[in-house]
């Protein structure tokens, strides 16, 4: 059995990559029997279906590939979409605004004195986000699905929210002012509304589906818990269990969406996924989840999400939105000081680390799908609707584009594990490494090793009665395809 060994690592801030072909032999030909630093892969134990990977296309990254010419457009959008890029399958947007865009809006600008939607319109979402999509449909080598997600109701239908103050540290130390009348950034859903709103997002979704976007999934709400100083709607778990079964359900039932359009329930961090899904899933309403969507905000809480694949083996497990630090460590000298970074090589890896780690805690606790934040941004993590930036994968700035170390830690992933892949038992002999190992559709087995430590770390990889020895050099994110 032959194996490639590829290894991920930076200079100079940028990633360099170092490949070598080597061969698994017969463990009752080696002159040893090894049993220490081994790590133990048993592709014929499989566990959750690897779906595919994604990023979202806010309106921030469209207009910035907006602006560039067609050629480079296409360039960037093969090395995300491509074969021989990030291969995604998957786009998330918003319904109305989020943050990362140029503006707050709405479908229906004032929906108390339009309760029928007559000036209801995509026309905002017409000028760069699906045009952007479609062209992304163009490059990709898998076929796309879109995920749509609100990130607030039409701010008339809002009424003040209980909640009084937001764990700021989540949210890159901001917080909304939730003492001024209800907005876009604060407030919760009047219940009155509950339908119209319901109505509001099968119209949307609709619309998308006549643009000819393939919007597969939705997401009930962004955020539920977060007083952002952005986009925003706090919502109780048994609030969004009666609108997900006495109106959000029905009317998409009467729209013809059911079957079509799967439906998400929590779409926020990891630390109450398992508490929500408990809360808001009964014996009616499971049915009419497709699934259950995280983010990683609040840290690591892997023990959650395989919590939640215990109790809801039949969900969908979506990681639907990370992204690193406020803002690209190259603007903030003291971003790279506060956290013990000693060179801008060194902020990246960090950065790109952390996806890396997610990742694989993510996918060995029963993830299915993961879709990133924005596709890319410009130098200072922008455009935004707050002055405050994060970074991305690519970042374009004005003609000229390139990646982050974090692109080439998430093609590591994205370009070794398949849609269809299920994920294989491991063992390992000490947490001085990370990994994660899948068996593709062809029958490839892909080995994903991370070492964070500041030290090479040395390891037979035993399969199937063959052995092989592989370093993972220090501070390295490294992929073992064997066949």
């Amino acid at each position: 059995m032959n194996y490639t060994l590829q290894t991920i690592y930076h200079a100079n801030g940028k990633a360099v990559y170092d490949k070598k072909t080597g061969r698994l032999t017969p463990e009752k030909d080696e002159p040893v029997h090894t049993e220490v630093g081994v790590i133990n892969l048993y592709p014929e134990i499989t566990f959750q279906e690897i779906e595919g990977f994604g990023g979202a296309m806010t309106e921030s990254s469209a207009y910035l590939l907006s602006g560039l010419e067609p050629a480079v457009r296409r360039e960037i959008l093969d090395r995300i979409f491509g074969a021989d890029g990030l291969r995604y399958r998957y786009i998330r947007t918003s319904i109305d605004s989020c943050d990362f865009g140029l503006g707050q809006y709405q479908a229906v600008e004032d929906p108390l004195a339009d309760p029928d939607f007559h000036t209801f319109t995509i026309d905002r979402d017409r000028k760069y986000i699906i045009p952007m999509i479609k062209e992304a449909m163009e490059a990709a080598a898998e076929p796309i699905s879109v995920l749509l997600s609100p990130w607030s109701p039409p701010k008339q239908w809002k009424e003040p929210q209980k909640q009084v103050k937001n764990d700021a540290a989540a949210y890159g130390g901001l917080s909304a002012d939730i003492s001024a009348e209800p907005s876009r950034i604060t407030g919760t859903l009047k219940k009155e509304y509950y339908r119209p709103w319901a109505v509001y997002i099968a119209k949307y979704v609709q619309a998308y589906l006549d643009e000819g976007i393939p919007v597969t999934m939705i997401t009930m709400q962004n955020e539920s818990i977060a007083a952002t100083a952005w986009d925003s709607c706090v919502w109780e778990a048994e609030d969004q269990k009666i609108f997900l079964r006495d109106h959000l359900w029905p009317v998409f039932e009467e729209a013809g969406l059911t079957g079509k359009v799967g439906i998400f329930i929590w779409d926020h961090n990891k630390e109450r996924v398992y508490e929500w899904a408990k809360a808001m899933l009964d014996e009616d309403t499971r049915k009419m989840a497709a699934g259950i969507a995280f983010h990683w905000y609040s840290g690591d809480h892997f023990e959650a999400v395989g919590l939640t694949r215990d109790a809801f083996p039949e969900m969908t497990l979506m990681l639907s939105e990370c992204c690193c630090g406020m803002e690209p460590p190259a603007v903030d000298p003291w971003f790279i000081k506060a956290h013990g970074m000693k060179t801008q090589a060194h902020a990246d890896y960090l950065s790109a680390a952390l996806y890396a780690h997610d990742m694989i805690g993510n996918l060995n606790n029963g993830m299915n799908r993961w879709i990133e934040w924005n596709l890319c941004l410009d130098p200072r993590g922008l455009p935004r609707t707050i002055d405050r930036g994060c970074n991305a994968g690519i970042i374009i700035d004005g003609d000229s584009w390139h990646e982050t170390l974090i692109y080439h830690y998430v093609k590591a992933f994205s370009g070794s594990i398949l849609p269809g892949a299920r994920r294989i038992a491991l063992s390992r002999c000490s947490d001085s490494v990370e990994a994660a190992a899948a068996v593709n559709p062809d029958g490839t087995v892909t080995l994903i090793l991370l070492n964070q430590k500041n030290e090479d770390q040395r390891f037979s990889i035993r399969m199937n009665g063959l052995i092989t020895v592989v370093v993972a050099p220090a501070e390295t994110i490294s992929v073992m395809r064997m066949r």
